[in-house]
């Protein structure tokens, strides 16, 4: 267990460090790069940065918790259908959307209607669209596993349909939606690809800026903390949220499917509002990216182009999701294994940079390279070692969640016939945590194919993926260039989304969402 401890503090160690860094040169900056602070532009980046989470966070909790009870709680027509669809805009990557958006309703667009898909509106609208899903999944789930009695005994007392759902089932579901809330936040908070698109003025956007324009670097690291300052609010706001309402069961026996609400005359309207949302998140996207490969034809890019992109993307993610998953093992087996607080501090160690956004940790790893550790700069090394920082808590979900399962018992029983640890663990408790750990690293493969900022600020140069691919072919409006990768990173996706979200109760989706 030595060796577990010492290897669980190198990985809580090395996750963070992008944050330690980023902290020791903000120290060393000079009075007038902490001026930058303080004036206007910054105070409106902040009230443009915290606008843009607000509303997106409160789109996305309306569409999901709406969907959930429809596919859940309901009859309306094709739901088991809907069900699995309403997960799959999880493989379009964000800045996919706003482009599809920008296709469609942009000036010139097939719909066009003037230039309001510029700014927060088409920004909010695209983080929505592709954000959606973790809400959905999670509430779900939640209603899945709520004890229909407590329903039941609300409408024998009298309460309408509708006061059933606002004081029964929205409070059961509360731990549910904050769950998702606080994912939608933070992934609109780091978002740099699609209001860089929409051309929105956010935080992420002027750290970029300021890291590509200055030659004094130290500027988009001040900015950079004014990140991590609002992403700490949304973690304070959630934690407070936590735990003010969980999933009951009156009785063991209170198990069983809930009774579905009979929609009458809004069936349809209820299917066209459900699948319509559904199709602009899912096949606007395609069906635009379609729409280009086929009218701009002659600019696809060759085979060898698609492949070598197609094949960097695999192996950075590849690596990534290996290397994670075996980071996170000697965390999980601490945690699991041996509680207390020196435990619990180097599990929550591992989550801090993964709630900094990717730009951020890219910005202190180019520093920390260039100035500790320059041979590394620019190598799949790095690249790989700030996805693993980055996405290393989804593994470690899968991770704890499989190990919580295995009954120590088998392992004592191992040690008792003369097993030693490393057996025990290669033969009894690695297979035993398998799926769980298949679970975690597919979500950690799935999150890197789509990663744009930690890509296009750290990859070796030569080292281009499908998602730099689609960056740089629409930053110069080669949209017909830019669609070929881009489906190609769908099709990639679906399978996986496939494996972790659709798959029945009881899965490696289980091991996730605990």
């Amino acid at each position: 267990m030595r060796l577990v401890a010492a290897a669980a503090t190198l990985v809580a160690a090395a996750a963070v460090l992008p944050l330690v860094y980023l902290l020791v040169r903000a120290g060393g900056a000079s009075a007038d790069a902490w001026d930058t602070l303080l004036d206007d532009r910054t105070a409106l980046l902040v009230w443009r940065t915290a606008l843009l989470v607000a509303v997106v966070t409160a789109g996305a909790v309306l569409l999901g918790v709406g969907l959930a009870w429809l596919v859940e709680r309901t009859d309306v027509p094709g739901r088991r259908v809907l069900a699995v669809a309403a997960a799959l805009p999880l493989v379009v990557p964000s800045y996919v959307t706003a482009l599809a958006l920008l296709a469609a309703f942009g000036p010139g667009g097939l719909v066009s209607a003037g230039d309001w898909v510029f700014g927060l509106p088409g920004a909010a609208l695209a983080l929505v669209l592709a954000t959606y899903p973790y809400v959905y999944l999670l509430c779900a789930a939640g209603l899945r596993r709520m004890d229909p009695a407590l329903e039941e005994a609300a409408r024998t007392l009298g309460r309408t349909r509708a006061a059933v759902f606002r004081q029964v089932t929205l409070p059961v579901l509360r731990p549910s939606i904050a769950g998702g809330a606080v994912l939608v936040a933070l992934y609109a908070l780091s978002d740099f690809g699609v209001v860089s698109l929409m051309r929105y003025d956010a935080l992420t956007r002027a750290v970029f800026t300021q890291y590509r324009s200055l030659f004094d670097r130290t500027p988009a690291a001040l900015l950079g903390l004014v990140l991590v300052a609002l992403t700490v609010v949304v973690l304070v706001l959630e934690a407070r949220s936590r735990g003010r309402g969980r999933v009951r069961r009156s009785a063991a026996g209170a198990d069983r499917p809930a009774q579905r609400v009979a929609l009458g005359r809004w069936r349809w309207p209820a299917a066209v509002a459900g699948w319509g949302a559904v199709a602009v998140a899912l096949l606007v996207p395609v069906g635009v990216l379609l729409g280009w490969s086929l009218r701009d034809a002659a600019e696809h890019p060759s085979f060898g182009d698609l492949a070598g992109w197609t094949g960097s993307s695999l192996l950075g993610s590849g690596l990534a999701a290996v290397v994670a998953m075996a980071a996170a093992l000697p965390v999980a087996v601490l945690a699991t294994r041996r509680p207390g607080r020196v435990s619990a501090v180097l599990e929550r160690a591992t989550y801090a940079s993964n709630a900094l956004p990717g730009i951020v940790i890219a910005l202190s790893l180019v520093f920390f390279a260039t100035r500790v550790a320059e041979p590394v700069y620019q190598t799949l090394a790095l690249l790989v070692f700030a996805y693993v920082v980055r996405f290393l808590p989804q593994a470690l979900a899968g991770a704890h969640g499989a190990l919580v399962r295995v009954d120590p018992e088998l392992e004592r029983a191992a040690r008792g016939l003369g097993a030693s640890p490393a057996r025990v663990l290669a033969r009894v408790t690695a297979p035993l945590m398998a799926p769980g750990l298949l679970a975690g690293a597919t979500l950690v493969f799935l999150s890197t194919m789509k990663e744009l900022p930690v890509t296009l600020l750290l990859r070796p140069i030569g080292f281009d993926t499908l998602a730099t691919e689609v960056w740089t072919a629409t930053g110069v409006s080669a949209y017909g260039t830019a669609a070929y990768p881009a489906l190609a990173l769908i099709a990639i996706s679906i399978p996986v989304v496939w494996t972790l979200q659709v798959r029945p109760r009881g899965d490696a989706r289980t091991d996730l969402q605990e």
